[in-house]
């Protein structure tokens, strides 16, 4: 990798973690971007009590969430910002029990208005770490997205 590159790396992962950090419920749950540019992103979030179930697992919405944040995150960078999240789906492999999650999100394909993305979120103990969670996904440009409709609105 070229120094110009290793720069770009930086500033990306920079831009990225201020988003991050700009978003209330990622920093209420702790997540932390480790890596963010055109290979894609990785976030962390340590498993704490309060984002477990009643099991003591990971909550699956807080799954949801990371995969969710990934996937808008790594085809945002594909296509240069501007998008939200259109469709996932989410595939449980196991639970996420262990120390720490770890969201690992990358751009399958993208275009002009959409990208289609894939993630996985693995549990980590002691280096160790499982697949917990594999996700395919598609993320729009916002414009494209369109006003809200009046039907969304009441929902």
């Amino acid at each position: 990798m070229s120094q110009e590159q290793k720069v770009i790396m930086i500033e990306a992962l920079i831009i990225g973690q201020k988003i991050l950090a700009a978003q209330p419920f990622s920093v209420l749950l702790g997540t932390q971007m480790i890596s963010y540019g055109p290979e894609g992103v990785e976030l962390r979030l340590a498993l704490s009590d309060i984002i477990k179930q009643q099991h003591g697992f990971a909550h699956g919405g807080v799954l949801a969430y990371l995969a969710d944040n990934a996937l808008t995150f790594a085809g945002g960078f594909a296509m240069g910002g501007g998008v939200l999240t259109a469709e996932m789906k989410l595939n449980y492999t196991r639970p996420a029990v262990r120390e720490m999650l770890v969201e690992r999100a990358w751009v399958i394909s993208s275009g002009r208005t959409q990208a289609v993305a894939r993630c996985d979120i693995f549990c980590i103990k002691g280096g160790e770490e499982k697949l917990c969670v594999a996700v395919q996904g598609m993320v729009l440009r916002a414009d494209a997205a369109g006003p809200p409709r009046a039907s969304a609105a009441v929902a």
